[in-house]
């Protein structure tokens, strides 16, 4: 394998190391970013986790080691804020956090959209955790995510951007209660509000005007 190829390898390791971190913590009571923002020490936790991941993908588990050296590497970049905290993430282009018992077979895509929400750099921690609690306690999509700090070649926007997911575009009552609750939080520029069979179709907004949006508020 060369140099790129195990570059390449690590950076999906990493992704589907911090899914299953994610899935562990929470099913023994807490989320990732509770215990990072609350400054708990779950080192005990994260070492028994880790060879939980070693043993059913130790060729991902290998990969990050090779690149990152001992686990507890890995535990300070994760308390340090990555993967949780935008701008103090490298190692993933999105930070995404699902609501409570909603499972993606339970999504239908060519029902789902977003709301899209461009927010100067800066601004993209503290909206994010906002953002993020609200979807954590049920009260606003099915899903949402954010951009990092890592930079991403497919990258349209120099601004950081958050999705927020609602699960059904033609529920117009549930879609703008979603912006509403936006509103709240401080996003009162007008947002665009994009259906996936837009965004499956490759269908985006360009420099001549042409708009995809399906709601705009």
């Amino acid at each position: 394998m060369n140099e790129n190829d195990a570059h390449a390898l690590s950076d999906v390791a990493y992704g589907l190391f911090e899914v299953f971190l994610n899935r562990e913590l929470h099913g023994r009571g807490h989320y990732l970013f509770e215990r990072v923002e609350q400054e708990v020490d779950f080192s005990v936790e994260f070492s028994e986790i880790f060879a939980m991941f070693s043993e059913e993908y130790p060729q991902l588990a290998g990969a990050l080691t090779e690149r990152f050296g001992a686990e507890d590497t890995l535990y300070k970049m994760i308390g340090a804020g990555e993967g949780i905290i935008p701008s103090c993430t490298t190692q993933m282009f999105w930070i995404v956090q699902d609501a409570p018992e909603v499972l993606p077979v339970d999504i239908d895509d060519e029902r789902a959209g977003k709301w899209l929400i461009f927010v100067d750099k800066p601004d993209a921690d503290r909206l994010w955790a906002q953002i993020r609690d609200a979807t954590v306690a049920g009260n606003l999509g099915t899903s949402a995510k954010v951009s990092t700090a890592k930079e991403n070649p497919d990258s349209r926007d120099k601004r950081s951007v958050i999705y927020v997911f609602t699960a059904d575009w033609s529920d117009e009552a549930g879609v703008m209660a979603v912006r509403e609750t936006l509103r709240s939080f401080g996003v009162e520029q007008r947002i665009g509000y994009k259906r996936n069979i837009e965004t499956y179709h490759g269908e985006y907004s360009d420099e001549t005007g042409k708009k995809v949006t399906y709601y705009s508020a």
